[in-house]
């Protein structure tokens, strides 16, 4: 009986590894499909882009001549690299802030229940339904000098007419402008979604208490919608580093590289300059600049978010 007891308790810790094997095989079958798009549309050309930004490549991207950090030495000295990381940084400035304030403010306002909010809450996320190059291009006709309807308002209220898309003073405030316009859509409907999860028992008690409106905005919506917000925000910054459509179509960069966005950049450098070593160098250095901005996110910001 003995022995049989310690075969038994030698045979246990045999089983339970087999049993654990058994367990992470069947994870890793499940995870496979996810495992295999990751790596061929993520893991694989994120390396091809590292690899790249140590080359001098040909017209065909090939790499031919290594040169170490010579790309990442040249980019960051390179004046028109300058230009596109403060236009990059002035746009997130101009587009998240102001995106994010005017989609909470349509969502406070479509959470009110009143007779026939349905038709504005569908008027208010309906950006979501338009493809980008068909949004800029609507917008490339509203901008318009002399034809625009923007420029027809402003003369008709005793303005001058402004064009927009020629002045390098404007024309990154137009672009910021479309791209506001373009994805007030979706984040209307994440924080209208955020806004009916909060539990309505929390208003009541404040209006019993004698609340007023700023107070419950304060006090209840806005600690409460704090993980929405922290979301938005994230994705936001995120979407807004990595804009391109609208740029290509309003000012394809110009004028005088006013909106020469990073990833415009990486295009006109890549596809147009066929320079892929330095175009991967630049790639590299937006994603550890998204890379550093998520960190800080969720390091600093995601303190204050309250979740329920």
């Amino acid at each position: 009986m003995k022995n049989t007891a310690e075969i038994q308790q030698k045979a246990l810790p045999t089983i339970h590894e087999t049993w654990r094997f058994i367990h992470w095989r069947s994870a890793i079958l499940y995870l496979l499909p996810s495992i295999i798009l990751f790596s061929v549309f993520l893991f694989y050309p994120l390396g091809k882009t590292l690899y790249l930004s140590f080359f001098l490549t040909d017209q065909q991207g090939l790499a031919n001549v290594f040169v170490g950090w010579e790309n990442y030495q040249y980019i960051l000295q390179a004046e028109s690299f300058h230009k596109s990381i403060k236009a990059t940084l002035l746009f997130v400035l101009y587009t998240v802030p102001t995106g994010i304030i005017i989609s909470l403010f349509l969502a406070l306002l479509a959470n009110e229940k009143l007779k026939g909010i349905g038709f504005f809450r569908t008027i208010y996320s309906s950006t979501m339904g338009i493809s980008v190059a068909a949004s800029a291009v609507v917008w490339l006709f509203i901008f318009h000098p002399s034809m625009g309807i923007l420029n027809r308002l402003i003369v008709s209220l005793g303005g001058t007419s402004i064009e927009w898309l020629l002045q390098p003073d404007w024309s990154l405030i137009a672009v910021s402008i479309t791209t506001i316009w373009m994805n007030i859509g979706f984040t209307f409907l994440i924080l209208l979604g955020g806004l009916q999860n909060i539990d309505e028992q929390l208003y009541e008690s404040a209006n019993i208490s004698g609340a007023s409106y700023l107070y419950q905005l304060r006090r209840i919506t806005i600690p409460m919608l704090s993980p929405t917000l922290f979301f938005v925000t994230t994705v936001s910054l995120i979407n807004a580093f990595q804009t391109f459509g609208q740029v290509d179509i309003l000012t394809q960069g110009g004028p005088s590289e006013s909106t020469n966005l990073i990833v415009y950049s990486i295009y006109r450098e890549a596809f147009v300059n066929y320079q892929f070593g330095t175009a991967s160098a630049q790639s590299i250095f937006l994603f550890i600049c998204i890379l550093l901005v998520t960190i800080l996110q969720f390091k600093f910001v995601e303190r204050k978010v309250h979740y329920q």
